[in-house]
């Protein structure tokens, strides 16, 4: 049986009823990856988080491979995420 969305409930087995379920949670957490890609992160903390990283390792992407991704202000720090990324991926990084 095919399973369409005019499909009754009561009409589907266990298991298609777990796969409807799976794929409209796979959709949800595709649309929440997308609104949640940030463009900037702050401070060491967001090198940090983006790259999973050491905070020392962090001063150092800081310095070194991420440097014209970084804009620093005073003590405030802003990174571009992509532009990072690609920097990272160039130096042979992680991908």
């Amino acid at each position: 049986m095919t399973v369409t969305n005019e499909t009754p409930i009561a009409m589907l087995t266990v298991g298609q009823l777990k796969k409807v379920l799976k794929l409209e949670e796979a959709k949800e957490e595709l649309v929440k990856a997308d609104f949640t890609k940030e463009k900037y992160v702050y401070g060491l903390k967001g090198i940090r988080d983006t790259f999973k990283v050491s905070h020392a390792t962090a001063q150092k992407y800081k310095d070194g491979i991420l440097k014209n991704a970084i804009t620093q202000h005073g003590r405030k720090i802003i990174m571009d995420v992509e532009k990072a990324r690609e920097l990272f991926n160039g130096k042979g990084g992680l991908k």
